[in-house]
């Protein structure tokens, strides 16, 4: 597949600066939704200067999978990375089983599909393209695509910060200096957004004529739940004064948070707004803004059922490991000024294998044509030339999630989705919502459109095959 440039002839070759936030969910940024409980007004300014994108998505539930569909434009179905690297691979679930151990999989009616726990050197990355094309290459924050062997440093990048095999900051000070994270100095009283937010700074700001790709990837929001105490009090405040209070619903056999109040959340989301704030910054400073494509992406839903489930995503189904918009959806928004206008909302749905054939095109870099690309170029679209041609959006989950969620996969087409469960009878079950009158997806609906469920069942199944899917097997140890 060929990239084909569309910055105008007069214009640099734009510079390229991913944000990537980890576990915040479609619902929680003011530009989706103007009464969330928390405040994120440098985001919501990056929205108003560029383009929402409302039907955004990760290509998994879960963490690991959609990084690694960001970094190559490749399904993680397609290269085998279909859960957060480091969850249980199916001969330790089976072996727990036959002895008897205790393990929450244990006893499950499946074992999950087996799945490739790091990001294979074949895989050609974001950062590779570009570096190819003459630009400097810079990460911080979270990877959680692999330890030893397979870090940013081995993957295209010329600079990683922080970067390394663990899925969140669990070292010594977690979120709080110490950080105990690779190519990271700390002092007392730093902050870890903050601090990722200068690092990222310092490399902007470098003196060199080169163009550059900065993907700046928060460990905010995820857990551990820790705030800093001056924001923390602030919410506490505002929690008060709006009296709100903690409602819980369920979904499967979890619990579910229906409102948006968890003071520590808040106070998490708006220090990585505000770190956010200090990056944008530092681009009008340099005046860099005009010539740098900017995107700023979720890696999968808000943490709704689990691990202290702090956010809400209603009116979103599920959240973080789950198949339902909660757990899929994301916030989304591009700017990159004179080249996408401002202040325009999309609802073509997008998921994250998109971004690098859509940074290909807008930097004019070329792309392997032996290698299968599973995203589309936005540019496009994104530009308001023509609409993003129609096309299905896949997800493959073959495995329990540690949030509740069910093996199973899912498709989205023409404001229709099919959701489906994977049953130890090789028999799978499926759910059919028409998100275009059902975003909350609470009407299943296949028994009225029979002919809609049974297509799309069936173009899942097919995709499936074309990408060689793992499915999971049924477990001989599940009535122990």
């Amino acid at each position: 597949m060929g990239a084909a440039s569309v910055h105008q002839a007069e214009r640099p070759r734009p510079n390229v600066l991913v944000i990537l936030a980890d576990d915040l969910g479609w619902m929680d940024v003011g530009f989706n939704n103007p009464d969330t409980f928390y405040d994120t007004p440098n985001l919501d300014r990056l929205a108003a200067e560029g383009t929402v994108l409302t039907s955004a998505y990760a290509a998994c539930p879960v963490c690991s999978p959609t990084r690694a569909s960001l970094m190559t434009g490749r399904h993680p179905a397609r290269i085998d990375t279909t859960d957060w690297f480091g969850a249980p691979q199916p001969q330790g679930v089976l072996a727990a089983g036959k002895q008897g151990k205790k393990n929450r999989f244990a006893k499950n009616p499946l074992v999950g599909a087996p799945y490739v726990a790091q990001l294979v050197h074949e895989e050609v990355t974001v950062a590779e393209v570009l570096k190819g094309e003459g630009y400097r290459t810079f990460f911080a924050g979270k990877w959680h695509l692999g330890g030893e062997g397979f870090e940013p440093e081995t993957q295209g990048f010329d600079i990683n910060v922080a970067g390394h095999h663990r899925g969140g900051p669990y070292g010594p000070g977690r979120y709080f200096h110490p950080f105990g994270m690779p190519n990271l100095e700390s002092k007392e009283g730093d902050h870890l957004p903050a601090r990722l937010a200068e690092e990222a700074s310092g490399f902007i700001k470098a003196d060199s004529e080169d163009p550059w790709l900065c993907y700046l990837s928060f460990y905010s929001v995820h857990t551990p739940l820790m705030g800093r105490p001056d924001l923390v009090e602030r919410y506490k405040a505002k929690r008060d004064e709006l009296g709100l209070q903690n409602e819980w619903g369920t979904i499967g056999e979890r619990r579910v948070r229906l409102v948006q109040e968890h003071a520590v959340y808040a106070a998490m989301v708006a220090a990585m707004d505000e770190a956010v704030g200090e990056v944008l910054k530092t681009l009008d400073e340099t005046d860099q803004a005009k010539d740098t494509l900017v995107v700023f992406y979720s890696d999968n839903g808000g943490l709704s059922t689990s691990e202290g489930s702090p956010t809400s995503n209603m009116p979103l189904r599920g959240g973080k490991g789950w198949l339902y918009e909660g757990g899929v959806r994301e916030p989304c928004a591009v700017r990159w000024p004179g080249v996408i206008p401002a202040g325009v909302t999309r609802d073509d749905p997008v998921q994250s294998v998109d971004l690098l054939p859509t940074v290909a095109a807008a930097t004019g870099a070329a792309l392997d044509g032996d290698i299968t690309l599973d995203g589309a170029n936005l540019m496009p679209m994104l530009q308001g030339k023509e609409p993003l041609p129609s096309r299905p959006l896949y997800w493959h989950y073959p495995h329990y999630g540690n949030q509740g969620g069910f093996p199973g996969g899912a498709m989205v087409e023409a404001g229709w989705k099919w959701v489906e469960r994977f049953d130890p009878s090789g028999i799978s079950t499926g759910e059919l919502y028409h998100l275009a009158e059902d975003i909350g997806e609470t009407r299943e609906c296949s028994a009225q459109h029979p002919e809609i469920a049974a297509s799309m069942s069936s173009q899942l199944s097919l995709w499936r095959k074309e990408v060689g899917a793992k499915m999971p097997t049924a477990n001989p140890y599940a009535a122990r």
